[in-house]
């Protein structure tokens, strides 16, 4: 079976591209993934395929390394505007990343809003491997009516519903198709110093020398070449067909630049929950296959189905695309032999997961059932991040945006049967002191039986940033008996837990230097107390303070988006420390700032907004600093997990 991703933005007619593919030689099997993969199994040519359609979006990015960990070849999908063309950046940059063959469709072409030269040029600054295009257009005016294969040198004409019918190349096209033949072969010479060598001697090669060259120059992913079409016409399908069934390499590639061992069985790339069948695992096979009920990854399969979930194979064979119906022990992301599992490379990880919601469950009764939800989600979905709030106890889940917390949102109703409340998470504010105090406590209490009593004399004195807390005693005389002292400490602790302000108070420093005892009515317990009121009673008098968090911001976005996000950031009451080019990537920029981690969410927002959707951020907590101005009411008791 041949697999191949099909990328690209949003409303770039990726998804009528692969429809339209998996229906020229029949009716296609398919199988969604979390609303969000499309995976379509057809026979073109009497041969198998799979197409993995992944929707467009930044939402949607973090299902893209591992489509491409399970194909042979990938595809995006171009708007026939040079100025979409930063639009495909991200994908650019991701097979280039993957190391995945890839190719280009430019799209739409009945309607195109600029001259494909420019289409290819502009999109060519986010690529470090030189762009290609494999046809040119036959135009009729001002509408393309077919296109002329560059290396076969043959014109097709464009027909509604029905394959390109084969035509004399036409006069008016001849110029331009030699241009652009001559361009195209003297890139594809720099890769092969025989065709370099007929160029210089102005012989014309064979044409199936020229294929042989384009399908080897793809396969090292030494070049992108660049097809035409219109998806919802038909248009440019069965060319491109050809140029993958031809030129895209054999499964056993797609192994190797997984970094699969010789003992590997499977890649698991997608997984997903349906109500009433519970989990899906897509699967496809490597080295020996992997049969039903067999052992992988240490334990048993399940049933093993084609694509249609209904189907039962008994077997998967090498390079094969199926189900692993109720294998709860298989996980997307991962290669397994027979009895372990091993990571897919890093190129295939998700971006950081940045959109933070508080989630708890809209009926009590549901929050154990919650719990084990979310856990199974996050086994599920490459774009998901779980962890705990230390104060409310509820699950912080971070996402990759607004679109992708809907599906799981839906999700959770839908094959869980559990509604939701979410709500942004707080940040984790912080308290300090000013100066120094010194503040005698006595506890005293007497109730009936033994009495409670203690004495301490404490002194708080404000540390440097980030010393935390620190605890000395520089008692004499036995005046608070040693074995109260870690008694005393721990109250001490129990009182920065909450200042003031309500937030926990960091940089502090306690002495005990003095106290009394009682014989009889002394205890751990009564010198607790003493020390945890003495600590919540002078910090009152020590001039405390509210610190804020400061992230420094890693921001990763196309270098025509950098002097927009200068302002962004000062509005944000950020600091800019710098940009530079990508050395990894073309076309990109890595913009470094530091900024208020309150200004978090809204930096998503900003930043989705300002580079449309093509821009992402690693966030990283480096220190605290005065807040200027008073608390948000709303960030009262909330912790930043």
């Amino acid at each position: 079976m041949r697999v191949f991703t099909v990328l690209g933005p949003s409303q770039s007619g990726k998804s009528t591209l692969v429809e339209t593919i998996s229906r020229l030689d029949g009716r296609p099997t398919t199988f969604d993934v979390a609303g969000t993969v499309h995976l379509h199994g057809f026979s073109y040519l009497d041969e198998p395929w799979c197409a993995v359609d992944v929707d467009g979006g930044g939402d949607a990015l973090a299902y893209v390394g591992p489509a491409m960990a399970i194909s042979d070849a990938a595809v995006i999908v171009v708007p026939p505007d040079p100025d979409a063309a930063v639009l495909c950046a991200p994908y650019l940059r991701l097979v280039e990343e993957a190391g995945i063959p890839s190719f280009l469709f430019i799209n739409r072409m009945d309607s195109p809003n600029g001259r494909i030269r420019d289409i290819v040029a502009a999109l060519q600054t986010y690529c470090t491997y030189h762009i290609a295009l494999r046809q040119v257009p036959i135009r009729e005016g001002d509408a393309i009516v077919g296109a002329v294969d560059l290396i076969s040198e043959r014109a097709w004409k464009y027909q509604e519903g029905q394959p390109s019918a084969l035509i004399e190349l036409p006069q008016s096209v001849e110029d331009r198709e030699q241009e652009a033949r001559t361009e195209l072969l003297e890139t594809l010479s720099d890769f092969d110093d025989n065709l370099l060598e007929q160029l210089i001697e102005d012989k014309q090669p064979p044409s199936e020398e020229v294929y042989e060259l384009a399908a080897q120059v793809l396969q090292n992913h030494q070049l992108i070449p660049a097809c035409l079409g219109a998806a919802s016409h038909g248009n440019g399908l069965t060319r491109l067909m050809k140029a993958l069934r031809h030129e895209a390499p054999e499964f056993n590639i797609a192994a190797d630049r997984d970094e699969a061992e010789g003992s590997a069985r499977a890649i698991a790339g997608f997984a997903d929950v349906k109500k009433h069948i519970g989990k899906i695992t897509v699967l496809r096979g490597l080295g020996d296959g992997v049969k039903a009920h067999e052992t992988l990854g240490g334990e048993t399969v399940g049933n093993l189905t084609t694509l249609d979930a209904k189907t039962q194979i008994g077997a998967l064979e090498a390079g094969q695309i199926g189900l692993a119906v109720k294998s709860d022990h298989l996980n997307p992301g991962f290669i397994y032999d027979s009895a372990a599992a091993t990571a897919l490379p890093e190129w295939a990880s998700s971006h950081p997961a940045a959109h933070r919601q508080v989630v708890s469950p809209a009926h009590e009764r549901d929050d154990v059932r919650l719990s084990n939800a979310l856990t199974r989600l996050v086994e599920i979905d490459p774009g998901l991040h779980l962890v705990q709030d230390d104060l409310s106890g509820h699950s912080i889940l971070s996402s990759q945006g607004p679109q992708h917390m809907r599906r799981v949102t839906a999700k959770l109703d839908e094959d869980f049967g559990i509604e939701i409340e979410a709500e942004t998470a707080g940040t984790a504010y912080r308290e300090t002191i000013r100066s120094k105090v010194e503040y005698r406590h006595r506890h005293r209490k007497q109730s009936g039986g033994a009495g409670q009593f203690a004495d301490v004399v404490l002194t708080i004195a404000p540390l440097p940033r980030g010393s935390g807390f620190q605890f000395e005693e520089v008692v004499k005389g036995g005046a608070v008996p040693r074995n109260y002292i870690p008694s005393v400490e721990h109250g001490a602790k129990d009182a920065l837990i909450e200042g003031p302000e309500g937030f926990p108070v960091v940089d502090v420093k306690v002495t005990l230097s003095d106290g009394k005892h009682h014989n009889v009515d002394s205890s751990d317990y009564a010198f607790r107390m003493a020390g945890k009121n003495a600590v919540r009673e002078a910090l009152s008098e020590a001039k405390p303070v509210v610190l804020q968090p400061i992230l420094n911001a890693e921001i990763h976005l196309p270098s025509t988006f950098v002097g927009d996000l200068v302002p962004t950031i000062s509005s944000l009451q950020g600091q800019v420390l710098g940009f530079e080019g990508n050395p990894n990537a073309s076309g990109w920029e890595i913009f470094n700032a530091q900024l208020p981690a309150v200004a978090e969410d809204e930096l998503h927002r900003t930043l989705a907004s300002a580079t449309r959707g093509t821009g992402w951020v690693k966030l990283k907590f480096d220190h605290y600093e005065e807040l200027r101005g008073p608390v948000p009411a709303s960030a009262k008791n909330k912790e930043m997990a």
